[in-house]
Formats: C-alpha cells, sequence, structure tokens
C-alpha cells in the first residue's frame, strides 16, 4: 500500500474506530432522495436493496460453474431470476474464483457474447458484464449489456473507466488484494475496512477523473477476494463505514467460501441459510444491491432485513 493510501486507511480508522461517517472530498456528492443508477434499460431506483442474480458463463466457477454455458438454459435461468425478484442480472465469462486463471480475450468473448444475447432476448431488467476488459466491455454494451462489473475497479485495464465514461454506463468498483490467483495466498490487513474504504474512495476518485458521473459509480467491498474469514466478518460488520463514502454498496456473499468455513466446512450446496445471515448482515449494515444465486430465498431475506432497520 502506497504511503498515500496508508495515511487515508489511517484516517479512515480512526473515523470507523469513533462511530464517525467519512465526509468531505472523500464522500460522493449526492441529492436528496434514493439513489438512482440510469441504465439503457430504464432507471434501477435504489430505495430498497435490489436483488443482482448471478449468471456465469464459464465451465469453473466456484458454485454454479457450466451450468449456464449454454444459451437458451441461461435466458431461461435468467427469466426464472427476474421472476422472483432479481432488479438486475450480472453475466460474467471469466471465473474469479480463488486461484482462477486469467482467461484470453477471445475465449471469454466466445463463452459470454451468445449467452449475453439470449439474456437479452429473455428480460428486460439492467444486465452487468462482469469483466475487466475493456474490449470485452465494449462488445458487451453493443449486445445490450447496460453496467460494467469490475473486480479489478479499473486497475487491470487502463481503458475500463475511460470507456465506461464514454458510453454513460454505470460501473461497478469492488476491492480485490493481488489477483485471483494470488489473493487468497496470505492477505494481510492493519485494518482491513478502512484500507478496503480508502481504496474504494481512491479508484471512484479515478472513475470520476476519467468521466465517469458520480452517480454512475457502485462500490463493492470484495468479500472474499483477498480476505480471511476474520476479514470478511469485520467488512460485514462495519460495512457502515463503506456506505459512509456516499456511492451504492453492492455486497456478494452468495454461497462463499468464508460461509462453509464458518460453519464446518460446508460444500456449496449447503450455504443457503449462512448466505441468508450475511445477506441480513448486509442489508443492516447499508448494502443497497446483493449479487445473489438463490434470488426467491434472499428476496424474502432482504425485505425482512429493510423491513426491520427501518422500524
Amino acid at each position: 500500500m502506497t504511503r498515500r493510501r496508508a495515511l487515508r486507511a489511517g484516517r479512515l480508522g480512526r473515523r470507523a474506530r469513533s462511530g464517525d461517517s467519512i465526509t468531505g472530498s472523500e464522500r460522493s456528492p449526492r441529492p436528496s432522495g434514493p439513489p438512482v443508477l440510469r441504465t439503457r434499460s430504464g432507471p434501477l431506483v435504489l430505495d430498497r436493496v435490489a436483488l443482482v442474480g448471478i449468471l456465469n458463463a464459464t465451465p469453473d466457477s466456484f458454485s454454479d460453474g457450466g451450468r449456464h454455458l449454454d444459451p437458451g438454459r441461461a435466458a431461461a435461468a435468467a427469466a426464472e431470476m427476474v421472476a422472483e425478484g432479481a432488479a438486475m442480472l450480472d453475466v460474467g465469462a471469466e471465473s474469479t474464483r480463488p486461484g482462477a486463471p486469467p482467461v484470453p480475450a477471445d475465449e471469454e468473448r466466445r463463452r459470454l457474447l451468445p449467452v449475453l444475447r439470449a439474456v437479452r432476448a429473455a428480460v428486460r431488467v439492467p444486465i452487468s458484464v462482469d469483466t475487466s476488459k475493456a474490449t470485452i466491455v465494449r462488445l458487451a454494451l453493443e449486445e445490450g449489456a447496460d453496467v460494467v462489473n469490475d473486480v479489478s475497479a479499473g486497475r487491470f485495464d487502463p481503458a475500463l473507466l475511460p470507456l465506461c465514461a464514454e458510453q454513460g454506463v454505470p460501473v461497478v468498483l469492488m476491492h480485490m488484494q493481488g489477483t485471483p490467483v494470488t489473493m487468497q495466498l496470505d492477505p494481510r490487513y492493519a485494518d482491513v475496512v478502512a484500507e478496503v474504504a480508502a481504496f474504494l474512495a481512491e479508484r471512484a476518485g479515478a472513475a470520476r477523473a476519467a468521466g465517469v458521473a458520480a452517480d454512475a459509480i457502485v462500490v463493492d467491498p470484495g468479500i472474499g477476494f483477498g480476505k480471511t474469514v476474520a476479514h470478511n466478518c469485520a467488512l460485514l460488520a462495519r460495512l457502515d463505514l463503506v456506505a459512509s463514502l456516499g456511492y451504492p454498496v453492492l455486497v456478494g456473499v452468495s454461497r462463499k467460501g468464508f460461509i462453509g468455513q464458518l460453519l464446518g466446512e460446508r460444500p456449496t450446496n449447503e450455504r443457503l441459510l449462512g448466505t441468508a445471515a450475511a445477506v441480513a448482515l448486509a442489508v443492516a449494515r447499508g448494502a443497497r444491491l446483493v449479487r445473489v444465486h438463490d434470488v426467491g430465498a434472499m428476496r424474502d431475506v432482504a425485505r425482512v432485513a429493510e423491513a426491520v432497520v427501518g422500524a
């Protein structure tokens, strides 16, 4: 971590421990009322928690690898997710599970575009494309994608953020320590929440400097991306610090490894209730979007959690 980022992380950490939120230049200027993501498929008003359904067009994702490689099956799954309450769908063709090797752009394109076309024809909700490559972003936008979800927050491809600005599309900026190949080898932080918040503030600033509108930025703390179980728990417990940056917060905890570890090495297909607990806690701490596999079940969790928070 650079000295500048370390100093900012220290400031954020002190604020987090004292209960203060982030203010001034580190916050996004926001109009009154709920956040609104303006997409080509229409506005996504975040007056309540938005469920983002996961569709992986990959053979090797940790939970559903191979299930949605066929365009017809992907389209059917997309329609089912929307019927269950998904406000947006997230389609990706490169696994970012721990240890996953990078996928060449040609292979990512070959997997992604047929699935994206089929899903776009099947649903009207906004679709985000999960990629870190500007070339894939451009192709995906031509095929009907609305939002860019970049696990590198614009670091892996310097052309990505300017392209999002040029096209006028929202972008999700995620924190990850290292790369998918290295991120879980030995993740370390002095204060994980403060450092993640400082990173996201810096990357949001980079996006705005590239021309992305403040109200087109979403931040994601990157649960499971270069974090231990303790790091993930701390991020959920203090997610309100990330939310105080002023950008909508997306959280992805669905079926993740830390849940399996907390529950005695449960396999991915036995993590539904653990996921429900993590989703409820994320909503209680300020998440406005939750990225999930089990849309119907997590819709109920999110609705109850936000009702309690708003009581």
